[in-house]
């Protein structure tokens, strides 16, 4: 296993401690804090590979924290999960806007934990490698080609219109990262354009029909990520 660098944000001392536990058995090393104004400064000084945020803690909560760190400009951007025992669909939009990558409720078992981190971390790991590799974006069975706004499946070219191709490239950098139409809205066709509500809508039914009905999955209330 690779010597991933976990943060844990948490100001419920007992789970603190279970879950430092439980991760360092596991060989990862993990770095804590109690309340989020310590999480900002060392996820900034220490960049780890994944973050473990609690929502409501003392000094700063775990959305402002994210917000942040996604700010600061770091060399390594950290996955950020929330792990609180908060399920209001509020808090989860919240979340998700400020860059959040994934919600965990507690309680939770430790292997259960465990799972989702590795599986979080795999994630990264395998975008990484791709990154180094091959200069375009693979995802599933197709392969983006930036500078021909064509999408491959095998030996099939895929044409798009450019703003399918944005939207999937855009979907395609972060597979997994719940993208919220705000930032869809901004990064695609900037915010002092205005368009019509449903137009993000229209182009991802599009790019399901020409890709694959289940490549990109609706978060309800909140945006759209791509699986893979």
């Amino acid at each position: 296993m690779d010597n991933y660098k976990i943060l844990i944000a948490e100001d419920e001392a007992d789970i603190l401690e279970v879950l430092q536990y439980n991760l360092e058995k596991e060989g990862y090393n993990v770095i804590t804090a109690d309340n989020g104004k310590e999480a900002l400064q060392l996820a900034i000084k220490h960049q780890p590979d994944l973050i473990l945020l609690d929502i409501m803690m003392p000094e700063m909560d775990g959305v402002e924290v994210c917000r942040e760190i996604r700010a600061a400009d770091l060399e390594k951007q950290a996955i950020i999960a929330f792990l609180t025992a908060r399920n209001e669909d509020y808090s989860q939009i919240a979340g998700f806007e400020a860059g959040g990558d994934d919600y965990i409720a507690k309680p939770i078992r430790p292997k259960v934990l465990i799972s989702r981190i590795k599986a979080l971390l795999k994630r990264r790991h395998i975008g990484n490698s791709i990154k180094e590799e091959n200069p375009n974006i693979v995802f599933g069975e197709f392969e983006l080609l930036k500078d021909e706004y064509i999408i491959k499946k095998g030996n099939e070219d895929i044409s798009l219109a450019k703003k399918e191709f944005e939207l999937v490239k855009l979907l395609a950098s972060r597979p997994g990262k719940v993208f919220t139409r705000e930032e869809i809205y901004n990064k695609i066709w900037g915010s002092d354009i205005i368009i019509g509500d449903r137009t993000i809508d229209v182009h991802i039914r599009k790019l399901r029909e020409k890709l694959d009905e289940n490549i990109i999955s609706t978060i309800k209330g909140v945006g759209y990520k791509l699986n893979a």
